[in-house]
């Protein structure tokens, strides 16, 4: 068989000896086409090298099988580690991933957002609750499913699939209490737009208040989720805040920085200073000495996330709040208080 130049759907339908409209239903795997005559068709149109139209196909089904996401930078490995496994659920189901980020900037995620919602993307992903309300009025007016990622909206406004920041914090403070610290500094990320940066630190003083400990304003910086950073603001901690035992951050990244300046000062892990991180990326078991960390299972809210947003499509019900457990591993960076 000589396929033509530029195949069209009415040639595999010739081939495949069927009407237009069945072979438009057997490439959309409509269960109204008994799946011998659907494995024909598709086996057909793949030898003529035919092609659907994208624009086409989502006027005729009001789907263009996208989905958007609208992310921080993803050169964090947190997030790129999500990122995989939400487009790899989705293209498993035929779905296209989009993703657009913003640096933690309301005006230019309500931007983002609404360039994939002109592309017709038939759902967004977000992250966080820290969100303008006018990108919810956006969504809203889109009519398309909106999944919120990572964080957990208790009020029930928003359909969300996370984890519980603040108690993770406390449970990774309360561990570095039971082993005697009483004198404590953080490295938090930024906490303006950021209710993950300010959940944890939250959970840092609740935590400490809880044994009778303020922790001390001079002894809290907040810096972006960079290793570098992390280092300058452990150098300001050092500095100017000095006889700190233990040293919590809000990210590995924050926290790796902080173990590279111990190393260059002759600072003892975790003789000297026991330091503690969140999310456990995969450098966290890595470091000498090995982070004590939170581990977020960061790929499996980017599958759930999709299998959410893919059930939501399909007409499916989902729970509006889906919790991931955390865990507190406890490696070589943190130990007993010194005496």
């Amino acid at each position: 068989m000589k396929a033509p130049a530029n195949p069209r759907l009415s040639d595999v339908a010739r081939a495949a000896g069927v009407s237009l409209a069945t072979a438009s239903r057997a490439l959309a795997e409509s269960a109204l086409v008994r799946e011998p005559t659907r494995e024909r068709v598709r086996q057909l149109a793949k030898m003529l090298g035919y092609v659907p139209h994208g624009a086409a196909r989502a006027l005729a089904t009001r789907r263009s099988r996208t989905v958007g996401a609208v992310f921080p930078p993803v050169d964090n490995p947190i997030f790129a580690a999500a990122t995989q496994a939400l487009a790899h659920e989705l293209a498993a189901a035929g779905y296209t991933l989009l993703l657009a980020t913003h640096e933690y900037d309301p005006v230019a995620e309500i931007a983002a957002t609404r360039a994939l919602l002109e592309r017709g993307v038939d759902g967004v992903v977000l992250i966080g609750m820290d969100h303008d309300p006018a990108l919810f009025e956006l969504v809203g007016r889109a009519n398309v499913p909106c999944e919120i990622t990572w964080s957990l909206d208790h009020a029930g406004h928003h359909y969300c699939v996370g984890v519980a920041h603040r108690l993770a914090s406390v449970r990774i403070t309360q561990h570095l209490l039971d082993l005697g610290h009483r004198e404590f500094a953080v490295i938090a990320g930024v906490t303006a737009h950021n209710d993950r940066a300010r959940e944890r630190l939250t959970g840092v003083r609740e935590a400490l208040a809880g044994r009778g400990i303020e922790l001390r304003p001079d002894r809290v910086v907040e810096a972006e989720f960079s290793i570098p950073q992390g280092r300058r603001a452990c150098v300001r901690l050092l500095d100017q805040a000095p006889g700190f035992t233990a040293l919590l951050c809000g990210n590995d990244l924050l926290a790796v920085g902080a173990l590279a300046e111990c190393v260059r000062r002759d600072i003892r892990v975790p003789g000297d200073l026991s330091i503690a991180g969140f999310d456990d990326i995969d450098m966290a078991a890595e470091m000498t000495p090995a982070l004590t960390t939170v581990r977020v299972p960061a790929a499996e809210i980017g599958r759930l996330a999709a299998h959410r947003m893919l059930a939501r499509l399909a007409g499916r019900d989902v729970a509006k709040l889906e919790e991931v457990r955390t865990e507190i591993v406890i490696r070589e960076s943190t130990g007993k208080a010194r005496a």
